[in-house]
């Protein structure tokens, strides 16, 4: 009998400066490190028309210790926690799925880059992730799980943000009057982001 596949992911991202703090907590718990901390870069691309950000659509291409395609819809966001449609398919080759999208007409639009480290605790996904502008935990699992394990991580009074990283970096750029395109460390090099400049709407 097969199973039908969940193509719902339900998060929380929290704004969390010192990650060591959270990962020394996670391994106080007994989590289990399912992911060492791994370069990655993503590359998320636009239709011709140009249509896909505008409609909270992303079709992102990620290589890390692995290559994945990923798609996701906009969703809805109770309590700081999102939902949102998404489908993610592991592929052998980057650049063959670059062309491939490319011959779809799909163009690379922006490029982002991050560190991370991935636990689970408890059902739930614990992703520290470091970004050119700031640290992050996300946690994945759902709407139940989610909650208990940021109480268990002592994180309940950590700044909670819906906004996707993209959003933050058009943020942090207006704030700051950065002319930069992409997320990348080389561009970040020698900015200090503020946590009013992230986390202020």
């Amino acid at each position: 009998m097969n199973t039908i596949p969940n193509y719902t992911e339900t998060e929380v991202k929290l704004y969390v400066p010192d990650l060591s703090a959270v990962q020394a907590r996670l391994e106080q718990l007994g989590a289990v490190l399912a992911a060492p901390r791994v370069y990655e870069r993503n590359v998320r691309y636009e239709d011709a028309q140009t249509t896909l950000t505008g409609r909270g659509i992303v079709v992102r291409l990620r290589q890390d210790s692995r290559v994945r395609l990923t798609y996701k819809e906009s969703g809805q966001a109770v309590n700081g926690i999102l939902s949102r449609y998404e489908a993610e398919v592991e592929v052998s080759d980057f650049d063959t799925m670059q062309t491939i999208l490319g011959k779809l007409g799909y163009t690379p639009h922006f490029i982002y880059e991050k560190y991370r480290t991935t636990y689970t605790l408890d059902g739930c996904e614990v992703v520290l992730d470091e970004l050119p502008y700031g640290n992050f935990v996300e946690i994945e699992g759902d709407a139940d799980t989610i909650p208990a394990a940021i109480q268990r991580l002592s994180l309940d009074h950590a700044p909670h943000l819906t906004a996707s990283y993209t959003v933050l970096f058009e943020r942090v750029k207006q704030r700051l009057g950065l002319a930069c395109h992409d997320l990348t460390f080389e561009n970040f090099k020698g900015v200090a982001v503020s946590e009013e400049a992230l986390v202020r709407v």
